[in-house]
């Protein structure tokens, strides 16, 4: 595509907490094919904090395009930015129009990605998004155009010196067997029941684990609820961490119970065994947790999936997929994957 490789690469994904995570090998796999050139990457608060400290991004956009960036304003504000920086490739994972419309009316001449979405209008060559594949193999397929796909590592997250030391502060290092517990997510067909965090919360806590409960600010309720109906031995950490911090405090865990959300792939970038719940969603989609030493678990049923996203309430009204996962089966499950691992 060029006698010479790119100055400078723009990779754009402007999704959620754990595409951008997911978008990590990625972004290694521009620098393995390109060493020397210059590397940049958009992503929304607060994933920009997952980013800071990977060696091979110069910068890191915040496009806040819900909160201070919303609307015109702010997106002729990163237009205008983006334009003057003269990429000469940007790398579009996210299938959305808006930033597909960003990376073209910024200039940039060669713009990759998927051949689904609102944003495929967008680019100058259209990759096939494969369904069957995990979405970091699916990711690593916009390379494809350059010759072999290199080859990556899973997704890392680097905690900083401070990052260490605030979670030094606040948790310490684990003695007790320590079960990390994720029980938010945006969308109600994708959260097991609070009641059955807690059921398996205080089951954990009667065999002697410790159990530590992870979430953003909007989950500060919900964990604290659980945290206090499991006791002494349960820690609620969520709205406490940055995304660096809460990967650093995965990484003293044994195993993180979450569901099909974010937490799944800051487990993974832990290094820590994960228990992915998938209810209105399948793994198949390709956001199962990666690696040998994590699963999922989830129940067949007639209706399932019914997205591929998540969705506010359950169209058949029984909730079925989740509510017949039992905090028992769960327990059965984490067990064995600490005895094998």
């Amino acid at each position: 595509m060029w006698d010479d490789v790119p100055k400078s690469v723009l990779v754009v994904q402007t999704a959620f907490i754990g595409d951008v995570v997911l978008t990590i090998p990625l972004l290694e796999g521009v620098k393995i094919l390109w060493a020397e050139t210059a590397l940049d990457v958009m992503v929304r608060p607060p994933a920009d904090n997952l980013l800071e400290t990977l060696p091979f991004v110069r910068n890191i956009w915040v496009y806040d395009k819900l909160g201070r960036d919303r609307g015109p304003t702010g997106f002729m504000k990163w237009q205008n930015c983006l334009f003057r920086q003269k990429y000469d490739l940007a790398i579009v994972p996210h299938r959305s129009l808006r930033s597909g419309l960003l990376a073209r009316l910024a200039r940039i001449p060669v713009r990759l990605g998927f051949d689904r979405g609102g944003g495929r209008f967008m680019h100058t060559q259209k990759l096939p998004y494969h369904g069957y594949l995990h979405e970091i193999q699916r990711n690593l397929q916009l390379l494809s155009p350059f010759g072999p796909l290199p080859q990556v590592d899973p997704p890392v997250v680097l905690p900083s010196e401070a990052d260490v030391q605030i979670v030094d502060a606040k948790v310490g290092w684990i003695e007790n067997l320590t079960i990390a517990l994720a029980p938010g997510s945006a969308w109600f067909t994708k959260r097991w029941p609070d009641a059955y965090y807690l059921a398996l919360g205080r089951k954990l806590a009667a065999s002697g684990c410790r159990v530590l409960l992870f979430g953003g600010k909007e989950d500060r309720e919900l964990c604290r609820q659980i945290a206090a109906g499991i006791g002494p031995a349960a820690m609620d950490l969520s709205g406490a961490l940055t995304l660096r911090q809460s990967v650093e405090a995965l990484r003293r865990c044994a195993l993180l119970v979450t569901n099909d959300s974010a937490p799944t792939h800051l487990g993974i970038a832990a290094g820590t065994r994960v228990l992915t719940l998938f209810g209105s969603t399948i793994p198949e989609y390709g956001f199962a947790p990666l690696g040998p030493r994590s699963k999922t678990l989830g129940i067949e049923i007639y209706c399932r999936p019914c997205t591929d996203h998540g969705r506010r309430d359950c169209p058949q009204r029984h909730f079925r997929c989740l509510r017949e996962i039992t905090a028992d089966r769960v327990l059965a499950e984490i067990r064995q994957m600490l005895e094998v691992s």
